[in-house]
């Protein structure tokens, strides 16, 4: 995956152990509450104000956040102790907690800062 420029195994985000009670909150009235664990964006990103942090999915989709939140949002690699499922998202899945589930970016490839402002994106995806 890429994070800022630079190539992250999945051993290395694995590694860091940083752990997340969240609730995945699914816009088709599906919940659940998990404990997530991985690597928080904070670690791999230099945050600047007024920066978006942008996170891609391998099927092109992706959401940006403001860079303050970088210390909120976790690259999962675990879900209660036990690594994600392809469902689930394996390898990376974004945890971003009291946001809907549209927000938690599924099958990760890049975590980069970007200047264009959060609030531009579609408030929730069209397809």
């Amino acid at each position: 995956m890429g994070a800022g420029g630079r190539r992250v195994s999945y051993a290395e985000l694995d590694a860091y152990g940083d752990r997340l009670r969240a609730t995945l909150d699914c816009t088709g009235g599906f919940y659940s509450e998990h404990e997530w664990e991985g690597c928080l964006v904070a670690r791999l990103l230099p945050v600047r104000a007024g920066a978006t942090i942008r996170v891609r999915s391998t099927t092109g989709y992706e959401r940006h956040f403001p860079a303050q939140e970088a210390d909120q949002l976790l690259l999962a690699t675990r879900i209660d102790g036990v690594p994600l499922s392809a469902g689930n998202g394996f390898p990376v899945r974004l945890v971003a907690p009291d946001r809907r589930g549209f927000w938690w970016v599924k099958w990760i490839t890049s975590v980069e800062l970007d200047e264009r402002p959060y609030w531009l994106q579609l408030p929730f995806p069209l397809h």
